[in-house]
């Protein structure tokens, strides 16, 4: 097959009416804290039990059309020796993998943050690809301040951004551009709506130097929200009306999809507002790639124990259904 059919072939196996992401690729450090709040070791025998129960759960495919698997994972087998993308893709969930190398300052802004990675890149990705992954994802991260993201911010982060989506779809993997604009912080819901504009201004005109196909990439970007520390905490109309009117004046509607993260939103907050999102009108599937808001009821469930993989699974099925329906506006709180 061709680098573009493999392109289109990923596009149209992950992108519907009705389907999300599920984002598990938590890296070495942030799993250990995971695990940490629920009592449990982070192994690497742990990781793989975990994150198998997760693939294995019956039905998840209804809801997940794709699963981001961190390095480690892709090269683990299940118990009877499937290894877990054959595992992710025999539920229809198409494998893909984190591509970044995690995150460090950026010199000469102060505050401002730049991810690294690019080193190598196109060698991993080929492997990637051998080892089942059809599309990898990569993130830049914007704190909020009075003074951030400064112009260089912007602009170092998108080419980074526009960089990597140019290297994957050149190797026929599907990019998921990620540029995630921090709730961290006492800014209001004017301020995140503002940065999140130029951010994402910044991003699209790099991916046009750059020559990325957008109609060949999917977009995984924050919602518009009030900072966490914000006294005014803006409601879940506010937040859909607010990311609507970014996106409209950002993003090309030649993008089949806009993968929210779920970026410290409770697993409710995260269904409420995408529910509110699909309220509205759109040229472009609105859709999730949540971790923890998908997980969180997951791990608590499973508490590290191999007797509680059923109810883990049971948890992590309830959340998917539930952003399957506000994927479709379908969603109401009385379904909790």
């Amino acid at each position: 097959m061709s680098i573009q059919t493999d392109l289109q072939n990923c596009i149209e196996d992950m992108i519907d009416d009705s389907r999300g992401i599920l984002a598990a690729d938590e890296s070495s450090p942030t799993i250990a804290k995971r695990f940490a709040s629920i009592g449990a070791e982070s192994t690497e025998e742990m990781r793989r039990q975990y994150r198998s129960l997760l693939l294995s759960t019956d039905g998840l495919g209804e809801y997940i059309c794709g699963v981001i698997l961190f390095e480690e994972t892709l090269a683990q087998s299940t118990n009877n020796g499937q290894s877990l993308p054959q595992l992710a893709w025999s539920n229809r969930i198409v494998p893909g993998i984190k591509v970044d190398k995690g995150l460090g300052d950026l010199p000469g802004a102060p505050g401002d943050k730049i991810t690294f990675g690019l080193d190598g890149l196109a060698e991993r990705l080929v492997g990637y690809k051998e080892q089942g992954a059809r599309f990898a994802k990569w993130r830049e991260l914007y704190p909020i301040t009075s003074h951030n993201p400064t112009p260089l911010g912007l602009s170092a982060n998108a080419e980074m951004l526009a960089r990597y989506a140019a290297q994957c779809q050149a190797l026929g993997v599907v990019p998921i551009v990620e540029p995630e604009v921090l709730m961290d912080g006492e800014h209001d819901i004017n301020r995140c709506h503002v940065v999140t504009e130029k951010v994402l201004r910044s991003v699209f005109e790099a991916l046009a130097r750059h020559r990325v196909q957008l109609e060949l990439m999917i977009l995984k970007p924050n919602m518009v929200l009030s900072g966490k520390s914000c006294p005014q905490q803006a409601g879940t109309d506010e937040v859909a009306e607010r990311t609507l009117q970014v996106l409209k004046r950002t993003v090309p509607a030649a993008v089949p999809s806009i993968n929210f993260l779920s970026g410290g939103m409770t697993p409710e907050q995260a269904t409420e507002n995408l529910n509110s999102l699909n309220q509205g009108q759109a040229p472009w599937q609105l859709s999730t790639s949540y971790g923890r808001a998908l997980q969180e009821p997951a791990l608590k469930a499973w508490g590290g124990s191999s007797n509680n993989g059923a109810a883990c699974q049971a948890a992590l099925l309830k959340r998917a259904r539930l952003n399957s329906l506000a994927r479709q506006g379908k969603y109401d709180s009385s379904m909790e």
